[in-house]
């Protein structure tokens, strides 16, 4: 199954989502591939993987100079592998512009590639091409969304991107929800917004809302995910839980 991270708005959660559902996945017994698809790199630095040990990475992947297999490296986490972004990854957008197709260098890659239970992939915070080849490559798409006041600014653009997408290159494409992060139960217009956001999504919404958490914050500076550095904090439980909810969603089982 392969999960499209995205959102094309920064600081809702993505990557803190992306390290941790991959972690509880896997930590359940499937085996699960993650794609960091920003140039940040923040997933990569998030597990643990060394900017200096990012010699194969994404980018080479996409501009054709690399294998997925090669540039797929392991990581601290039983049964969790990770394709690393690096800096280099920035001027892709301009580089894949002038390659033959363009928007499905990753879904070719993947289509080559081993098989995992999951795949996911941590999109940039943009609606460009990198974001643009996660979604011809995923199944799936999860959103995340901060519980703030403008929470629903940009979902429509970003369900409108996905439903070109199904109509085009992907008819396979769906919806496998949207997750509210950073939620403070003290805070009356963070509830009021998973409120609204739920009356208005329905369904679409988890069950499972992660809440603002400083473990959550504190576990990325210390290259691991929340679920190894603190399994306890009600971070990690909410993404433990988040993670069987995808299970159930997506029907697949790993171990």
């Amino acid at each position: 199954m392969r999960i499209a991270i995205v959102n094309q708005k920064g600081g809702v959660g993505k990557t803190t989502t992306a390290i941790n559902v991959a972690t509880a996945l896997a930590a359940s017994g499937s085996t699960v591939l993650l794609i960091d698809m920003d140039a940040q790199g923040n997933a990569s630095t998030g597990l643990g993987v060394d900017r200096r040990n990012r010699s194969r990475s994404i980018y080479e992947v996409l501009i054709g100079s690399a294998s997925l297999g090669e540039a797929t490296t392991s990581t601290s986490i039983p049964n969790l592998d990770l394709v690393p972004s690096t800096a280099a990854l920035a001027g892709a957008e301009i580089e894949l512009v002038a390659l033959e197709r363009r928007s499905r260098r990753l879904a070719e890659a993947l289509a080559n590639g081993q098989t995992y239970d999951f795949v996911l992939i941590d999109c940039p915070p943009s609606l460009g091409l990198l974001t643009l080849n996660s979604l011809v490559a995923a199944e799936t798409v999860l959103v995340p969304l901060q519980c703030e006041f403008f929470a629903l600014e940009g979902l429509s653009q970003l369900l409108d991107t996905i439903e070109r997408v199904r109509d085009g290159p992907n008819p396979k494409l769906r919806l496998l929800g949207i997750v509210l992060t950073m939620a403070d139960r003290r805070n009356r217009l963070s509830e009021q917004v998973v409120a609204d956001v739920r009356a208005v999504m329905g369904a679409q919404v988890f069950a499972t809302t992660i809440p603002r958490n400083v473990r959550l914050s504190e576990a990325p500076s210390h290259g691991m995910p929340a679920l190894v550095y603190d399994h306890r904090c009600l971070g990690s439980v909410a993404y433990i839980d988040l993670a069987k909810e995808i299970v159930a969603r997506t029907g697949r089982v790993g171990g």
